[in-house]
């Protein structure tokens, strides 16, 4: 793993997981103030104003999509965050509109089990409630590939990357300040996992 990411071999998730059974591992894009626990409840509403402890908070948690298999083997896994003004929490992924910033902020790293795995950006858009990206029945439908064109279709940055066939998609999803029925997206796919 690249030195940006080398603090996160040190993250204890067992500890985290005695605080709390619901925590699943970290994510953190180096250079940001994104580094937190992940956690997954059994709805989507548990964490939106908990945060990892449990405890009432206004910003909530980093929390996967309850859907989702809680060992991120989906082809598709979906990771919710408020969008704070102080780019805390899921705040500073507004600022992959910039190709600046994405070459500055290439991986999102996501700490689960004993791996570090590092994943590529390859887009990030607006998305309506309702698309594609918020389908989880993609895989079973087998649309992979029409889901993967839809990304880089709808994409507002060209981070000249593209997913590999079979590939695992990491979609971190929060809001755009306009509303309710949109979100801003950033998605990467698997592209190195170590052991640590």
């Amino acid at each position: 793993m690249p030195e940006e990411a080398s603090f996160l071999a040190d993250i204890n998730l067992k500890a985290l997981q005695e605080v709390n059974q619901d925590v699943l591992g970290w994510i953190s894009v180096p250079g940001t103030k994104l580094s937190y626990p992940i956690v997954q409840g059994e709805d989507n509403n548990e964490y939106l104003y908990h945060n990892w402890k449990k405890e009432p908070s206004i910003s909530g948690s980093i929390f996967m999509e309850s859907a989702n298999r809680s060992d991120f083997s989906d082809f598709h896994t979906i990771i919710y965050g408020h969008r704070m003004r102080d780019l805390t929490m899921f705040g500073v992924l507004k600022e992959y509109q910039s190709l600046d910033f994405l070459q500055e902020h290439l991986n999102i790293y996501l700490v689960h089990g004993d791996g570090i795995c590092r994943y590529a950006v390859f887009a990030a858009y607006e998305a309506g409630i309702r698309s594609m990206v918020y389908r989880l029945d993609v895989e079973e439908n087998g649309w992979e590939e029409e889901f993967l064109q839809f990304c880089r279709e709808s994409s507002v940055i060209d981070a000249g990357v593209i997913p590999e066939p079979g590939a695992k998609i990491l979609t971190l999803s929060t809001c755009t300040g306009r509303g309710h029925s949109t979100r801003w997206v950033v998605q990467g796919y698997l592209a190195e996992v170590k052991k640590r």
